[in-house]
């Protein structure tokens, strides 16, 4: 949701997916939220990543991100990336035949993969 992951977050996919364009789904937080298996919100989510990954040319891989001075998910770095680590675990049983990548922003606004499924 933070206007200053959003940059460097589609810069790093374009540049290491070969994408054109990459749809965002946001929700502040979002690592914290889909780390929790028990969120009303993950089917909400997954409502829209489904719409987006029906598209034609779709690469079928999800993103999730968590990053630096996060006021939806104020929790140290160690913590997010825990998170990161279980949300992609999470998304993975609801996307099966998708690829997912989690992804930390640092507090230089450069993204780091920390884990694919």
């Amino acid at each position: 949701m933070d206007g200053r992951v959003q940059e460097p977050v589609i810069y790093w996919i374009k540049e290491n997916y070969k994408v054109d364009f990459v749809d965002m789904i946001t929700e502040a937080g979002m690592d914290g939220v889909l780390a929790d298996k028990n969120s009303d919100s993950i089917a909400k989510i997954f409502k829209k990543i489904n719409i987006s990954r029906k598209r034609e040319g779709s690469i079928n891989t999800i993103f999730i991100v968590g990053h630096h001075d996060c006021l939806g998910n104020p929790v140290d770095i160690e913590t997010h990336k825990k998170q990161i680590f279980l949300a992609v675990e999470n998304a993975k049983k609801l996307a099966p035949d998708s690829v997912v990548v989690g992804l930390w922003i640092s507090n230089k606004w450069e993204a780091e993969k920390i884990v694919q499924r």
